[in-house]
């Protein structure tokens, strides 16, 4: 069978729908149905429900007094959101290198996104036994250390809407699983600035994180250090991982313009 071109699998309802949210460059602020149908050979009926379709996500806003359209909030949160993955990529990629050598430890840096944590990037141990890199992976804050970390300096009020409404997954054995115990483990998370993940999704794995900031103090990721469990005992992770994860978060945040 021939191999089909990309073009094949487009989709002409979500190419039309970024073609018009294209038409907001330069210095377009604004454009009303007509224009837009000019602009896009397409009837006025079709593109209403363009506008429609893109105002219920919030891509897309009308001006009431106008009642000319705009772009809304949504397309700048992405603008943002990739401007920050980007930045924080390169600049975390030799933090982590570094702090590799320096414990030979698989090493990640992950963001938040919902109620889960999204491994960006990772740089792996030589170790024969290692934790195995999830770079792309969605897993559950409430059980990982990097997420968390993440979700640490929110208030009940806000972990209760970015938490699973039904009731939290166990893993493992160790899997916090009572939202009371697990908002007091935060609490102590925030307190102390560093989480761990004591074989709370994976048995045999541990993990230790601390948070990244950017300018605005805001935390935008966390960095982390994993492995098997039989090479993190409390000792070790209490003299060497966790002043290593502290170290390399506030080096990444610096880079990012974070000042304490």
């Amino acid at each position: 069978m021939a191999k089909k071109e990309k073009s094949e699998y487009l989709i002409q309802a979500v190419s039309h729908a970024l073609d018009l949210l294209e038409q907001f460059y330069g210095e377009v602020e604004e454009l009303g149905v007509t224009e837009l149908s000019k602009r896009l050979k397409l009837h006025k009926n079709n593109v209403f429900r363009l506008l429609a379709t893109l105002e219920s996500r919030g891509y897309i806003e009308q001006n009431k007094v106008t009642e000319n359209y705009r772009l809304g909030l949504k397309t700048l949160e992405l603008g943002q959101t990739f401007i920050k993955q980007m930045g924080l990529l390169r600049r975390s990629k030799p933090v982590l290198e570094a702090l590799v050598r320096e414990c030979n430890e698989t090493t990640y840096v992950s963001i938040l996104k919902d109620y889960y944590i999204i491994y960006l990037d990772a740089v792996e141990t030589d170790m024969t036994v290692r934790v195995v890199p999830r770079v792309g992976s969605r897993l559950p804050a409430y059980c990982t250390a990097a997420g968390k970390i993440q979700i640490a300096y929110m208030s009940d009020e806000e972990l209760d809407n970015i938490l699973p409404s039904k009731e939290l997954k166990r893993y493992t054995a160790n899997t916090i699983t009572d939202r009371d115990v697990l908002y007091k483990q935060l609490k102590t998370i925030a307190e102390k600035g560093y989480a761990i993940d004591n074989e709370e999704l994976d048995i045999g794995v541990k993990c230790v994180s601390a948070p990244i900031r950017d300018y605005t103090r805001r935390i935008i990721g966390a960095v982390s250090i994993s492995g098997p469990s039989m090479r993190f005992p409390d000792e070790r992770i209490t003299n060497e991982l966790i002043p290593l994860v502290l170290k390399a978060a506030e080096e990444i945040s610096t880079k990012l313009g974070f000042q304490k």
